[in-house]
């Protein structure tokens, strides 16, 4: 389905930012529809982490309007904002699990400051049913120093998905991940996806992840939508800068991400 059919989750419309004199954003049109994956890609610089802040609301449009779940965020205030984001899922780069805590007690957090003193009961059929959903059931008495960099990146994924988020937000998923490990959790977010219906928006310099996992993606240079679509659509953009950001891995090191002895482990039924 194309994502303008389905609902509008998010809905920004001519979107500035800037720090200082420095303009990050300018006059951005931004939709996500329901249960769409939505990445953002780009060069350094170019704005992604800026309107990823917009749309998770640690950060306030400056221009245009911006509304997410049907909220519009400039009639929030602080108190507002933090209870809306209860309905979001972040899931961090390095997963921001605290290391002096277990991964129960890691999961168990937003629970315990969403709920004062949920019965333990409950807390412990959540922890584990998330930890089920993402391949970790029985990793709840390690330490986040214990587990593999993909199983803290698992971790994190668990613990964003604790409140049952409408809305789930990803800030470089695979960085620092082998292709092998990084295309086991691409399929983990597309399992999660087609289970849950969840909308995800994903910020992500890993060219081949974007291509496994999106329904459409959003190139940003110099602050500015260069391009968006399918996979095809931006393989046959004519904007040459476009043409040198997807190319700017070598052609061996790509056919070795999104191909070759991937494509056989990397198996996902159409429509999911």
């Amino acid at each position: 389905m194309n994502a303008f059919a389905r609902p509008l989750v998010i809905e920004g419309e001519g979107l500035g930012f800037s720090y200082g004199n420095r303009q990050i954003l300018q006059e951005l049109d931004v939709r996500v529809g329901k249960a769409e994956i939505l990445t953002i890609m780009g060069p350094s610089g170019c704005g992604k982490t800026t309107l990823l802040r917009l749309m998770v609301g640690l950060a306030r449009p400056q221009s245009g309007s911006l509304k997410v779940l049907g909220e519009d965020y400039s009639r929030m205030d602080e108190d507002d904002m933090n209870r809306f984001r209860h309905r979001l899922g972040m899931c961090f780069q390095f997963g921001a699990l605290l290391n002096s805590l277990p991964i129960y007690d890691n999961l168990a957090l937003p629970l315990r400051e969403r709920w004062k003193s949920p019965p333990e009961s409950l807390v412990s059929l959540v922890v584990r049913s998330k930890l089920a959903m993402v391949g970790l059931l029985g990793t709840e008495s390690l330490l986040p120093s214990e587990l593999s960099g993909g199983m803290r990146k698992r971790a994190g994924l668990a613990r964003a998905l604790m409140l049952d988020p409408e809305l789930l937000f990803f800030d470089e998923p695979t960085s620092g991940l082998d292709p092998v490990t990084a295309a086991d959790l691409d399929r983990t977010v597309l399992e999660l996806r087609r289970r849950l219906q969840t909308t995800m928006v994903v910020v992500t310099h890993d060219l081949a992840s974007a291509w496994r996992i999106s329904d459409r993606i959003l190139v940003l240079l110099h602050g500015r939508i260069a391009v968006q679509g399918t996979r095809e659509e931006i393989e046959n953009c004519s904007d040459p800068e476009v043409q040198a950001f997807i190319q700017r891995e070598s052609p061996a090191r790509r056919q070795s991400l999104a191909g070759g002895f991937l494509d056989d482990y990397f198996e996902i039924e159409s429509g999911t």
